[in-house]
């Protein structure tokens, strides 16, 4: 169910296709694939958060769709075993491909991370894997630091590193791109705000999908 309070005026366009959700509210553009109730949800809810922030405040969304991430749910998992290893679960990603699908665990510690670290990590996360089995296919499990382009997954990631250069990929594309490369200025409650060629955009962290440090040599 959606609620708006006040009116349109800042939504310039809004257009439903049975494969496609696009909305433009003031000089920000969102559009999405739809292929399943969870996109449609997804789009709603950012599009709302766009909205939010265009100058209306008085709306509310309520939606019976969950957008909560896979790869936050085996974070919550591995989180412990992890821990009680004696590291630090930098997060995780999920590459979807079939039979080739790959699971990255990222560790860190502050004495750093060597080879056998990951092996002692990745024994333990393969256990606690086998007896949960959270991943009905087949997968590659893969133990690493997080190197020099270090990934960001949470607000405290993103914080550490303002006045970085940051690679981020949106979830759904806003301005028509999903990939913005350039300085993490400052972070704006739940916005980030990125210089891309002397243009500021803000960008929903909820909306990230992707995001790493740009090491400089």
């Amino acid at each position: 169910m959606l609620l708006l309070s006040r009116s349109y005026a800042q939504v310039k366009q809004f257009t439903v296709m049975p494969t496609e959700f696009r909305i433009l509210i003031g000089d920000i553009k969102v559009q999405s694939a739809l292929k399943s109730p969870r996109d449609f949800g997804a789009f709603l809810y950012l599009a709302t958060r766009l909205y939010y922030y265009s100058g209306l405040y008085a709306l509310f969304l309520f939606l019976e769709v969950s957008l909560t991430k896979q790869e936050q749910q085996l974070t919550e998992l591995l989180t412990p075993t992890v821990e009680a290893a004696g590291f630090e679960l930098v997060g995780i990603e999920f590459v979807r491909a079939g039979r080739h699908s790959i699971l990255r665990v990222y560790i860190d510690h502050q004495d750093g991370i060597t080879v056998d670290h990951c092996a002692t990590v990745s024994r333990e996360v393969s256990a606690l894997l086998d007896v949960e089995d959270p991943i009905p296919n087949e997968y590659f499990l893969e133990v690493s630091s997080p190197g020099l382009d270090r990934p960001l997954f949470t607000p405290e990631h993103f914080a550490k590193v303002v006045g970085q250069i940051i690679d981020v990929k949106l979830a759904i594309p806003q301005d028509g791109r999903r990939k913005f490369k350039g300085l993490l200025t400052q972070i704006e409650d739940d916005m980030l705000v990125v210089e891309v060629d002397g243009k500021l955009y803000r960008l929903l962290m909820d909306n990230v999908d992707k995001a790493n440090v740009v090491p400089v040599f």
